[in-house]
């Protein structure tokens, strides 16, 4: 089983950044896609940013030009840079991975959550 540890969260003012950083651990064989999700009292979680493990990125238009996801292969660790915060983006912010178990099989790992909060 594999755990996703997320750090990084905060209460900052707009205009604002933070940096979010979630390590992977565990038994796996392999990280497949990283990324975040977030999830803004009373509306549904949605999908930030992932990045592939060859590093290609995808982003919800919302952030797109604010947000950078990153990862470190060696470290099994992914990050989101947020930069240009806005109170819309105050939300719980969940680290995500897809891993293999075997070279057959493939799960999903979810982190615990880390709460932003930017103040207008």
């Amino acid at each position: 089983q594999v755990q996703l540890v997320e750090s990084g969260g905060g209460l900052v003012q707009a205009g604002g950044s933070l940096r979010l950083s979630c390590a992977a651990s565990g038994r796996m064989l392999a990280i497949n896609n990283m990324g975040w999700y977030r999830q803004a009292p009373g509306k549904e979680r949605e999908m930030v940013a992932i990045i592939t493990r060859g590093a290609i990125t995808n982003y919800a238009d919302s952030v797109k030009g604010r947000f950078t996801i990153s990862r470190d292969n060696t470290k099994n660790t992914v990050y989101l840079q947020i930069d240009s915060l806005k109170p819309e983006d105050t939300a719980v912010y969940y680290c995500y991975a897809n891993y293999k178990s075997t070279w057959f099989m493939s799960y999903d790992a979810w982190g615990q959550g880390t709460q932003v909060t930017v103040s207008s």
